[in-house]
């Protein structure tokens, strides 16, 4: 019984955790604008099971706006962005983001590009938010610039967590693949040949 449980709390939390494109993110060239500390960019990817932590954040310096470069080791498809932000006067309102650039957006450019996607966040979350993304803007993705401002006290903001969900363009190839070998096995493979031209006889006679 016990044994049976612990499987369906494990089963549940793998769900949660289905699409978590973690592992392609390249953690050791994520970097910041206007961070307090610019190494606190890379404290923000965490794994899902830390996703709630608030002891590692990034603070904004000079004013209420930072930009997070985030680059993946190989293309993805992403389907949402998921966010833990600071609260009250640090929670920030806008969020931009700027796909496929070869190095980081900067403040001197926010202004004259036009993001992939302008996004409201929501106020008042103390937990996870998922926020999700138009899949043809970014549908071959390999890397993003986030552009956080307008926070709600105007002077700073603080950001706990980014993630996001999707599939990698590699892992969908590796399972097309997968689905191809059952059909070279020799007698199956005679069988399924004769079924079809059978069937393709019938269809042109029925054209």
């Amino acid at each position: 019984m016990s044994h049976n449980d612990e499987d369906s709390v494990s089963a549940q939390l793998s769900a949660l955790d289905l699409g978590n494109l973690y592992g392609c993110i390249d953690k050791q060239n994520v970097h910041g604008l206007n961070l307090t500390v610019p190494e606190d960019a890379q404290a923000l990817i965490k794994p899902w099971d830390e996703r709630e932590d608030t002891q590692h954040f990034a603070e904004s310096g000079v004013d209420d706006q930072i930009i997070i470069h985030v680059p993946f080791t190989q293309n993805v498809r992403l389907r949402s962005i998921i966010l833990k932000t600071g609260r009250g006067e640090l929670t920030p309102r806008r969020l931009r983001i700027y796909a496929n650039r070869t190095n980081i957006v900067d403040f001197s450019e926010v202004e004259d590009i036009t993001p992939q996607l302008d996004i409201s966040l929501l106020e008042g979350e103390t937990s996870v938010s998922e926020y999700p993304l138009r899949a043809a803007s970014f549908a071959n993705v390999h890397s993003l610039s986030l552009f956080f401002s307008d926070s709600v006290g105007g002077e700073s903001l603080r950001l706990y967590f980014i993630g996001f969900k999707g599939d990698s363009r590699s892992q969908r190839k590796d399972g097309t693949q997968k689905l191809e070998i059952p059909a070279a096995v020799a007698p199956d493979a005679k069988l399924i040949d004769r079924l079809q031209e059978k069937s393709g006889g019938q269809q042109t006679t029925a054209r």
